[in-house]
């Protein structure tokens, strides 16, 4: 199984933790967003055969900085760019970020990990989350 650093003190927003992590696992081009990181972590890209382990260094920083006033950023983002179907649930979830309720942008990234790892439902792909 290999091993992926990242380091929570080299992002402040999930665009640059995109790039971060695009350095440390990947050799193959990707989306560089949450849909394409999910489907990272499935395998390929670059990423090692069999799972890995993916330390998070300083994740308390992470924390932080992708936070609520990220999370705002990147669904008025999200609003400007979604179907409109879409667009009622985002403007909910939006109200929640403002107000510091609901998931942050640190979060989702967690949660999608954590999807790949043991007792996600595509825990076959052996992604194991490390937060330092």
């Amino acid at each position: 199984m290999g091993l992926i650093e990242i380091d929570g003190l080299k992002f402040g927003s999930l665009d640059e933790f995109f790039l971060h992590f695009g350095e440390r696992a990947l050799s193959e081009p990707w989306g560089k967003n949450l849909d394409a990181f999910n489907d990272v972590l499935r395998g390929g890209f670059g990423t090692p055969e069999g799972g890995f382990t993916l330390q998070w260094k300083n994740h308390a920083v992470s924390r932080e900085r992708l936070g609520y006033e990220q999370t705002v950023r990147e669904l008025e983002r999200k609003l400007q760019r979604c179907h409109p179907a879409n667009q009622s649930a985002v403007k909910c979830e939006l109200e929640n970020a403002k107000n510091s309720r609901g998931p942050t942008a640190f979060d989702w990234l967690v949660e999608i990990i954590r999807i790949h790892g043991a007792g996600g439902s595509e825990a076959d792909d052996h992604v194991q989350l490390e937060l330092l």
